[in-house]
Order: structure tokens, then C-alpha cells, then sequence
């Protein structure tokens, strides 16, 4: 019993030999989280302006990109009147009425409106015909369609009677459309731009059976 007595009774150590060097690691971690976290904001404002960028130049060359609208005439012709006499010895003419369709096509996202013009119609260089096309509007990435009702004729007196008698012959004609537009194509409502197009139609004409064979247009 003595012996317990005697014995000498030690104090527990603290749980926390060094309370400082914790709070400096706490500080330290907490800069280091603060410090991530700033490089993941700067990660993340850089990819949002590349996106911003990259979605600017789309827009730029896709949106605000202005192309010169296309004008050419349609394939569907309708003949009212197909008449040709003569050949390479008598006195060659021709007198043909017939409705084409005038198509502009404009592929901006903005619409097209342009003036008055008048298509004209040539054999070999020669005026037969002419008509005029009123001032209208294509919408954005749309086409406007024209119908135009359009005489044509010649006679020997204003060319030489045997290009045409030959091609009397033939059963052939070919006639040239031509057509220029001036107009604006507007983007955004406030950005306008001038834009002028031509149309330039070549027709290939069967006077046998009074159609129209073939259609090329620049």
C-alpha cells in the first residue's frame, strides 16, 4: 500500500505540442485554395472570350457577310405566240410572245430591294424585245419571282436575212436576256449596303414544237 503512495504522478502532455504551426497550415491551405480558385476564374474568363471570338467572326462572316444577290430567268415559258415565216432566200422574220418568270434570288440574311429595270432581248446582237420589271423586294434567304410577259420580233430589214433564214431553217432560235439591278440589301434593320447584279439568259427556242428547249444562265 506504501508503495502506491509513493509513487510519482506524471502530467498527461498536451494533445497540441504546437498550436501556431497548425494555424499556419490552416493559412497556407486557404491560400492555396484561393489561389486555385483565381486560376480556375482566369480559365475559365479566357475560354469565354475565345467562345465570344470565335461566335463574333461566325457571325461576321456568316450573318453580316453581304453577297450580291442572282437574277436569271425561270425554266417554266409558256408561248402565246410563236410565229416565223420565211427562209434564207425570202424575207425571214419572227414574232413571238411568251411569259417568263424573272427570279432574284438573295442568300443574305437581310432583304433585297431594288429598282425598277427593263430586261432586253437580243438576236445576234440585235434588239427584238424589252420589258420592264417594277421595283420590288426579295426577302432574306429567299427568292422573288417575276412574271413577265415579254414580245419579241424581227424582220429582215434590221438584220441580215440569212443568219436568220438559216436558223428558220433550222427550227431553232436563240435569244439573249439581259437585265441590271441596282438596289440595297439591309442587315440588322440599320446596315445597308448597295449591291448591283445583271442577268444574262441565253434561250434555245424549238419553233417546231413552240417550246423552249434549253436555258443558260450566267
Amino acid at each position: 500500500m506504501a508503495e502506491k503512495t509513493n509513487q510519482q504522478v506524471y502530467p498527461l502532455a498536451p494533445s497540441n505540442g504546437n498550436p501556431r504551426s497548425d494555424e499556419e497550415s490552416n493559412t497556407l491551405q486557404s491560400k492555396e485554395l484561393k489561389r486555385k480558385k483565381r486560376i480556375k476564374l482566369a480559365i475559365y474568363i479566357a475560354a469565354f472570350a475565345v467562345f465570344q471570338t470565335i461566335v463574333i467572326l461566325v457571325f461576321a462572316l456568316t450573318v453580316m457577310r453581304v453577297r450580291t444577290p442572282k437574277v436569271s430567268l425561270g425554266t417554266d415559258v409558256t408561248f402565246s405566240k410563236l410565229n416565223s415565216t420565211g427562209n434564207e432566200t425570202s424575207s425571214p422574220s419572227f414574232n413571238i410572245t411568251f411569259i417568263a418568270q424573272v427570279r432574284v434570288k438573295n442568300t443574305n440574311f437581310g432583304p433585297y430591294k431594288y429598282e425598277e429595270t427593263t430586261a432586253i432581248f437580243k438576236y445576234r446582237d440585235v434588239k427584238v424585245g424589252q420589258v420592264t420589271i417594277p421595283k420590288g423586294k426579295a426577302g432574306l434567304r429567299s427568292t422573288k419571282k417575276v412574271s413577265v410577259t415579254v414580245d419579241v420580233n424581227l424582220n429582215a430589214l434590221q438584220t441580215t436575212s440569212s443568219n436568220l433564214g438559216n436558223d428558220l431553217k433550222k427550227e431553232v432560235l436563240t435569244l439573249n436576256g439581259q437585265a441590271k439591278f441596282t438596289g440595297k440589301v439591309e442587315l440588322m434593320f440599320v446596315m445597308k449596303k448597295k449591291k448591283a447584279t445583271e442577268m444574262n439568259c441565253r434561250m434555245i427556242i424549238n419553233l417546231t414544237s413552240k417550246i423552249l428547249k434549253d436555258l443558260i444562265c450566267e
